[in-house]
């Protein structure tokens, strides 16, 4: 398997992974275990990371919205002077 450096990891590139076979190397019923495990892991994630990207979009344009709506709005701060006394 060639991971080619900036390209992202996808689950099903773990999935298909194969390894050389050597005598007494590793037992392929649990790397294959693993490797489900792990692109299990990487597939959460994804799905994680694309419900966030949605939802920081939805607040951006949220966001955006409000500003617009409030563009021509401005707070004054109050005059606490001395001088100026709340009358009635």
């Amino acid at each position: 398997m060639i991971y080619v450096t900036g390209e992202r990891l996808r689950p099903h590139q773990i999935r298909a992974a194969a390894f050389d076979t050597r005598w007494r190397g590793l037992n392929p019923d649990q790397v294959h275990a693993y490797l489900n495990q792990l692109a299990d892991e990487l597939d959460r994630l994804h799905r994680e990371l694309t419900t966030a990207n949605t939802e920081a979009e939805r607040i951006r344009q949220a966001l955006r919205q409000w500003q617009s709506r409030h563009a021509g709005c401005r707070f004054t701060e109050p005059d606490w002077s001395p001088n100026n006394r709340w009358q009635r």
